[in-house]
């Protein structure tokens, strides 16, 4: 530990062993102030909400797209598909009020997600079907009969 003292010019003592690390309270408060904070044009504004997470695989004859979607039920969720572009929304409210003696208590939530995903065009529209159960949405998205994997086939030479 350096504990060598200084003696400036004027004839007071320094000690040059300070904690420089230690945050004044000028420099708190210049730190708080300086600080980028969010703004509502952001596009996370509502930081506590997150979209579901969404999980594709892609199979021979198909593609499967599940999404953990958990505590909605079937009835809360809209699926549409226009122009090869399949849209995936949710929208809940809820609301409740307890009266009790002289007071009221009540309480309200929302929220929604919107997902979207461009389909290739090889998908069949007509066929993709979803379901959901314990708290996965699963959406079967089959391909086209001429855009199936073939399997691999030897060509005879003559």
């Amino acid at each position: 530990m350096n504990s060598s003292v200084s003696v400036p010019k004027d004839g007071r003592l320094a000690n040059t062993n300070s904690n420089q690390n230690f945050p004044t309270w000028s420099n708190l408060l210049e730190d708080f102030f300086n600080r980028d904070l969010p703004s509502v044009f952001s596009s996370n504004y509502n930081t506590g909400y997150s979209l579901p997470k969404v999980n594709i695989k892609e199979t021979a004859d198909n593609y499967q797209l599940e999404m953990a979607a958990p505590g909605l039920k079937k009835s809360d969720f809209n699926l549409e598909i226009d122009n090869q572009v399949l849209t995936i929304s949710s929208e809940t409210k809820e609301e409740q009020e307890h009266k009790e003696g002289n007071y009221t208590r009540r309480e309200f939530g929302y929220s929604s997600f919107k997902r979207t995903f461009n389909l290739p065009e090889s998908i069949d529209d007509a066929q993709i079907n979803a379901s959901y159960n314990e708290g996965i949405l699963r959406i079967l998205l089959p391909k086209k009969e001429e855009a199936k994997q073939k399997p691999a086939r030897n060509i005879q030479i003559s």
